[in-house]
């Protein structure tokens, strides 16, 4: 039995044994740590993307995401022009291999609270793999279903 899902097809039990290569975006913007904060929104902006991996060569040392440029610098004041992309990346970055299975990443994503895992062999970045990659590949996958369902639970916001 085989079926559609974004294009490609696949046979019924080739879902349950896809791994993260099969599904990761390989062809990634990056951004170095010595770029300004406004040099990364505007690649953000450009790519239509949340997060971009900080890599020194091809080593990745961070991850900096609109919320990182809102949080630790818009909010604190600082000039998105004159702070370097060092000053407000994550540097603990989870990360996955491209053998890792579907339900094992949306697993990590579902304990973590987070969206997307930056994929790395060896030390080299390799791919990214979002949240929204696992629900359009993985849909059919009830456990990989259940298990993002879990990741977008909303938190409580502070009483002001």
């Amino acid at each position: 039995m085989s079926f559609s899902c974004g294009g490609d097809t696949f046979k019924k039990e080739r879902v349950i044994n896809l791994r993260i290569k099969d599904i990761m975006t390989n062809d990634l913007a990056v951004i170095s740590p010595d770029a300004t904060v406004i040099e990364a929104a505007q690649l953000m902006e450009k790519h239509d993307i949340g997060a971009v991996p900080v890599c020194e060569g091809p080593n990745m040392v961070g991850l900096v995401t609109d919320r990182d440029i809102v949080v630790r610098n818009i909010a604190h004041g600082k000039d998105p022009h004159h702070t370097s992309v060092r000053d407000v990346m994550t540097t603990q970055v989870k990360s996955i291999s491209p053998e890792t299975s579907l339900s094992q990443a949306a697993g990590i994503m579902a304990t973590q609270q987070i969206r997307r895992l930056p994929v790395i062999e060896g030390d080299h970045l390799v791919g990214m793999v979002s949240l929204g990659d696992l629900a359009t590949k993985a849909k059919y996958d009830v456990e990989v279903s259940t298990t993002l369902g879990e990741i977008s639970i909303p938190s409580e916001p502070e009483k002001i």
